[in-house]
């Protein structure tokens, strides 16, 4: 018996990768106000001095979608959202910084502690 395989593609987004406006429009289903105003709150940097000329990092295009569904989940403003985002990502440093001085600690406590959320 075949069994159909089911093939999923997609793109590996990092600092290498730049996109402009129309793109990130389309891959997080933003619209361009929305865009500027992640710039003008701080939640982006794009390069670039215009919104025609802005170009974001894959990293970037990862923060969009996070702020969006922070946003829709959590039902905040954008003020709050950048607030929650800096407080994610301090976590997250956080926590990797307390795996490496775990680890230094004792090489066994490697995957020791609590998992990531």
């Amino acid at each position: 018996m075949n069994t159909p395989i089911e093939l999923c593609y997609g793109i590996l987004l990092d600092e290498r990768h730049l996109l402009g406006l129309r793109e990130i429009e389309d891959l997080c289903d933003v619209t361009q106000p929305l865009i500027e105003e992640m710039v003008q709150e701080g939640l982006l940097m794009p390069s670039g001095s215009v919104p025609a000329d802005w170009l974001f990092t894959g990293p970037q295009v990862r923060r969009v979608g996070r702020a969006v569904r922070l946003m829709r989940d959590l039902e905040l403003n954008l003020p709050a959202t950048a607030l929650v985002m800096d407080l994610l990502e301090e976590l997250e440093w956080l926590r990797a910084r307390t795996r490496d001085l775990e680890f230094q600690l004792d090489p066994r406590a490697r995957n020791l502690g609590p998992p990531d959320i």
